[in-house]
């Protein structure tokens, strides 16, 4: 190991020294928790990214727009 990193680490383990061992920590079961909704999220994003390519996003020109005529928009109120 170099010289830096056993700096580093003499400082990190006198600061395990100074923590209150009464205190509650997540330990192991948060850990398993964490890593199964993890897994769930990944599980999700998977089965999202499946469903999104066989979606077609390919629109139909309306009616309107393939005789000439400028196609009606629900959100413009001039054309109602």
């Amino acid at each position: 190991m170099s010289a830096t990193s056993t700096l580093a680490l003499t400082h990190f383990v006198t600061l395990a020294d100074s923590f209150d061992k009464d205190k509650v920590t997540p330990g192991v079961l948060g850990f398993i928790v964490f890593a199964i909704i993890g897994g769930a999220v990944w599980l999700l994003m998977k089965s999202m990214n499946k469903h999104m390519r066989q979606v077609d996003f390919q629109e139909e020109p309306a009616q309107d727009a393939k005789k000439g005529a400028p196609a009606k928009s629900a959100a413009d109120p001039k054309t109602t």
